[in-house]
């Protein structure tokens, strides 16, 4: 083993000092016949050795890869020069860069939640610490959307974004499928209904369910009652993906896995108070965010001004009108029938 360990050292030392001042090969080789080896690199080239062995592929060959290969830049390892330039405003406003920028970041965190809500499906099997600590960290990332609102609340000329926005026609942060995806993996689908079809449709079909999942309602015409274009085109995307999630997380969404470990006497204070956090930041700090702005640059006495995907955002927003509630199992009664309503209030007030 340790004639292979300077053979693989000589190479190395070799190519490294070709071209150098010291070209003596007398003095490279007596150098490498000098070098000590410590245990802990003889094991990891030793653990090397038994890696590409296994796979039929030759060691010193990736060596030399690694001889060749430049050293990893920051920029390249993000794409950084790629994510700059991927902002391309439609009017010449200054503020609808960060528009932009604000909802590419947004998105960013949604894929991170995703992330977590897919390790917490695959887990098994799934234990109450794993589970918590997924959470925590979806919890985090609506925290620090939430916290970081305030660019789109306070972060804009109202003059320019009422300008900018009519560019942007019929698109609409209610297009957001991440977002979606999010809700279905933390509850069951029937939570996701409209509240006032949930119990007739408690054992109807996902299929059925979709049709009158709770969004839809909030992207309708004000005057006739018919489907938004905004919706439509959201349908025609995502309509498959939803509900094939749906059906695919029956029993892996978080409430059905919560209920899980709660049978086997698994369930934690430290996993219910998560998940009461995350119903929280999902269902009225993170909407309640989006009407704090929209009353900032869409309310007008006499008439309210249309959203750019004319969704009905004044019913569609606030939280007390959807009581969207991912685990109602974990609020009291009267928490579940005041929902979001304080929230609501404070907002107003600040």
């Amino acid at each position: 083993m340790i004639s292979n360990l300077f053979c693989v050292v000589r190479t190395i030392f070799r190519v490294k000092l070709s071209g150098s001042e010291i070209e003596n090969p007398k003095f490279e080789i007596t150098y490498i016949c000098s070098m000590s080896i410590s245990p802990e690199i003889e094991k990891r080239i030793a653990q090397l050795q038994e890696k590409y062995e296994a796979m039929g592929q030759d060691m010193s060959s990736y060596l030399d890869g690694l001889l060749y290969a430049d050293f990893l830049t920051y920029w390249d390892y993000i794409h950084l020069d790629t994510l700059l330039s991927l902002q391309s405003p439609k009017t010449p406003f200054p503020d609808e860069e960060i528009f932009i920028i604000y909802h590419q970041i947004t998105e960013l965190y949604f894929k991170l939640a995703l992330h977590e809500c897919k390790q917490i499906a695959a887990q098994a099997p799934l234990t109450a610490e794993f589970f918590t600590a997924r959470l925590k960290r979806i919890n985090r990332y609506f925290e620090a959307l939430t916290h970081s609102f305030e660019i789109m609340v306070d972060g804009m000329e109202k003059e320019q974004f009422l300008k900018f926005r009519m560019s942007l026609l019929p698109a609409s942060g209610f297009q957001s499928g991440q977002y979606r995806m999010i809700e279905i993996y933390a509850t069951d689908f029937i939570n996701l209904v409209a509240k006032d079809k949930r119990e007739e449709l408690r054992g109807a079909s996902i299929e059925q369910q979709f049709e009158y999942i709770y969004w839809k309602f909030g992207a309708t015409e004000l005057s006739t009652g018919k489907k938004t274009l905004t919706l439509k085109q959201f349908e025609k995307k995502y309509a498959k993906t939803f509900t094939e999630l749906a059906q695919a997380t029956a029993t892996l969404n978080f409430n059905s896995l919560y209920n899980q470990l709660k049978a086997a006497g698994q369930a934690t204070p430290q996993l219910e108070q998560q998940l009461r956090d995350l119903d929280v930041n999902v269902n009225v700090n993170w909407p309640l965010s989006h009407y704090k702005s929209a009353v900032r640059y869409l309310h007008r006495e006499p008439e309210e001004i249309k959203a750019t995907g004319g969704t009905n955002w004044q019913k569609y927003l606030p939280p007390r009108f959807q009581k969207r509630i991912f685990y109602p199992q974990l609020w009291r009664a009267e928490e579940v029938e005041n929902w979001g309503k304080a929230w609501v209030e404070k907002a107003l007030e600040s």
